[in-house]
């Protein structure tokens, strides 16, 4: 239990600062400079993996993304069972986190509230533009893929990174981010994108939730073949 546990927690805190990040990104620009850009919002994602992964992954192993998960099971690295508790506690985790962001969004004084719905988003829900579905659905793909290709390799017994694994893992996580943001947002994170959609539905804004199957279903591919590469790579 203590692993699900952490993997809720690790998965709360990178959708609250990541998704927190691109909520207010665009709060006084212009004006008291608070605002950041998107180097900004790559850098709360990759930070608060780097933070968790030296916080929780001597417990869990620090996935909080299913996607993650997905790999090291088809990686043989842990049981099916135990993969898809992961998962669950891992959406659980951004719920809470979305629901904490939803409370900020929504509370406070006048003038605050209406610069938050004046940002470009209220939840860091992920989506792309109509007509872009091809394009969206290869960026969230190969991303997922390069990401869990790293993750698997700097994790590994025997050729990983040891202690500096959870630096690599952050540091890809930024690169995904800063090439990846102009096309979906980023995911490259079922659980990332499922509570976000949830809450920019209540909003009244549904395509997150309609467009949401992409951000389930091209990572969990990229995912899937990372490890079929690893695998190859090593000569497993």
């Amino acid at each position: 239990m203590k692993k699900y546990l952490a993997e809720m927690i690790g998965t709360f805190v990178l959708v609250l600062m990541g998704c927190g990040s691109a909520i207010f990104a665009g709060i006084g620009l212009g004006t008291t400079g608070y605002g950041v850009s998107t180097l900004g919002v790559a850098m709360a994602f990759g930070l608060a993996v780097v933070a968790m992964a030296y916080t929780i992954g001597g417990v869990s192993g620090c996935h909080i993304n299913p996607a993650i998960t997905l790999g090291v099971w088809a990686n043989g690295r842990m049981s099916g069972k135990e993969a898809l508790n992961y998962m669950v506690f891992q959406v659980i985790g951004g719920l809470i986190a979305s629901a904490v962001l939803y409370v900020l969004v929504h509370t406070g004084n006048e003038a605050g509230v209406e610069a938050v719905f004046n940002s470009t988003t209220t939840t860091g829900a992920n989506s792309f533009m109509e007509g872009n579905l091809v394009p969206a659905f290869i960026a969230e793909a190969v991303f997922t893929f390069i990401f869990v290709l790293v993750v698997l390799g700097a994790t590994d017994e025997k050729q990983g990174a040891g202690a500096f694994a959870g630096l690599a893992i952050g540091l890809c996580l930024v690169l995904v981010h800063i090439a990846c943001i102009p096309i979906t947002g980023t995911s490259v994170n079922p659980a990332r994108s499922i509570a976000p959609a949830i809450f920019s539905c209540i909003e009244g804004n549904c395509v997150p939730m309609q467009q949401l199957w992409l951000f389930i279903v091209a990572p969990c591919l990229g995912a899937l073949c990372s490890s079929g590469v690893w695998n190859a790579i090593k000569g497993k």
